[in-house]
C-alpha cells in the first residue's frame, strides 16, 4: 500500500498551476507577435497617406500614436513598420540559428581541428564590437534589406552555437554514442541520431532568443541610415526621422513606436522565458 505525503496533492496542483500559467503565457505572447506581424493586412495602408489638416496632433481617441508632420497616422506606420522589422528579424535569426546549430554540432561531434577552427572563430567574433561588426557587413553586401538580413545573421549565431557545442560534448561522453562508435557508426550518422534530439529544446530557446537581437540590431542599422530605404515605414527609419521634431515638443513621434518596439521585444523575451521553463524538466511535470 502507498502512502500519499499531506504535502504531495498541493505540490501536484502548485505544478499543475504553474505549467498552465506557462501555457498561457506562451499563448499571449504567441498571440501578440502574431497579432503584430499580420496587421498592415489588417488595418491596410490609408494612415499611411499624408493628411497636412491632421499634422503634428497629440495621442487621442482618433489617433492612438498621434499623426507625425505630414499628418500620418503615427498607429498605422508604426505597426507597418513593426512588421516589417519582426519579418527581417525572424528571418535572420532563423538563418543564425542554422548556422549556430551547424556549427555547434559539427565541433562537438568532430571535435579536433574542426572543434579548434569552431571555437576560433566564436572567440574572434566575440571579441569585436558588436555594432561595429554589423556596419561593417551590412556595408561589405551592399547594404539594403539583404545587407541587413547577411549581417544580422551572420553576427548572432555565437552564443547559440557554443551552446549547442558544451550540450553535444556532455552527450558524446555517453555510454551509447560510445558504443555507435564501436559498431562502425559515422560521425554524420551519431549527429543526426544521437545529437540532433538532443539539442532540440536548446535549439528552440535560443532561436526565440534570439529574435529580441535581431529586431534591435536591425533597427539600429535602420536608425543610423545603413538599412532599409528612407522610403519603407520600418521601426528603426520612424524612430530616426522622429529625432528632427522631438526638440518642438513632439514627443509622442518617438516615444509611441519606441515602446511598440519595447514590447515586442519583451514579448519574444517572456516566450523565450516561457518555452524554457516548459522544457525544464523541473517545471514540466504537471
Amino acid at each position: 500500500m502507498t502512502v500519499t505525503s499531506p504535502i504531495s496533492k498541493p505540490m501536484q496542483r502548485f505544478r499543475s498551476n504553474r505549467r498552465q500559467r506557462i501555457l498561457w503565457g506562451i499563448a499571449w505572447c504567441a498571440l501578440l507577435l502574431v497579432a503584430m506581424i499580420l496587421s498592415p493586412w489588417v488595418i491596410g495602408d490609408d494612415g499611411l497617406s499624408p493628411v497636412l489638416v491632421q499634422r503634428n496632433q497629440p495621442p487621442s481617441l482618433v489617433h492612438a500614436f498621434g499623426t507625425d508632420w505630414l499628418g500620418r497616422d503615427m498607429l498605422s506606420r508604426s505597426l507597418h513598420g513593426m512588421s516589417l522589422s519582426l519579418r527581417i528579424g525572424l528571418l535572420a535569426a532563423g538563418i543564425s540559428a542554422l548556422i549556430g546549430t551547424g556549427l555547434g554540432l559539427a565541433a562537438g561531434t568532430l571535435g579536433g581541428w574542426v572543434d579548434a577552427v569552431v571555437t576560433w572563430i566564436i572567440d574572434v567574433f566575440f571579441s569585436l564590437p558588436h555594432l561595429v561588426l554589423l556596419i561593417l557587413i551590412a556595408f561589405a553586401v551592399g547594404g539594403g534589406t539583404t545587407g541587413v538580413i547577411i549581417a544580422v545573421a551572420v553576427t548572432h549565431w555565437t552564443s547559440l552555437a557554443r551552446v549547442i557545442r558544451a550540450e553535444v560534448l556532455q552527450v558524446n561522453s555517453s555510454d551509447y554514442v560510445r558504443l555507435s562508435y564501436r559498431f562502425g557508426r559515422s560521425p554524420i550518422w551519431i549527429a543526426r541520431h544521437h545529437m540532433v534530439p538532443h539539442v532540440i529544446p536548446q535549439l528552440l530557446v535560443g532561436l526565440i532568443l534570439l529574435f529580441p537581437h535581431a529586431i534591435l540590431h536591425e533597427a539600429a542599422l535602420s536608425f543610423i541610415g545603413i538599412g532599409l530605404s528612407p522610403h519603407i515605414p520600418a521601426i528603426g527609419i520612424i524612430l530616426a526621422e522622429s529625432m528632427r521634431h522631438l526638440s518642438t515638443g513632439y514627443w509622442w513621434l518617438g516615444v509611441m513606436p519606441g515602446l511598440l518596439l519595447l514590447l515586442s521585444v519583451k514579448a519574444f523575451d517572456w516566450l523565450g522565458e516561457n518555452v524554457r521553463s516548459l522544457l525544464d524538466p523541473k517545471t514540466s511535470q504537471g
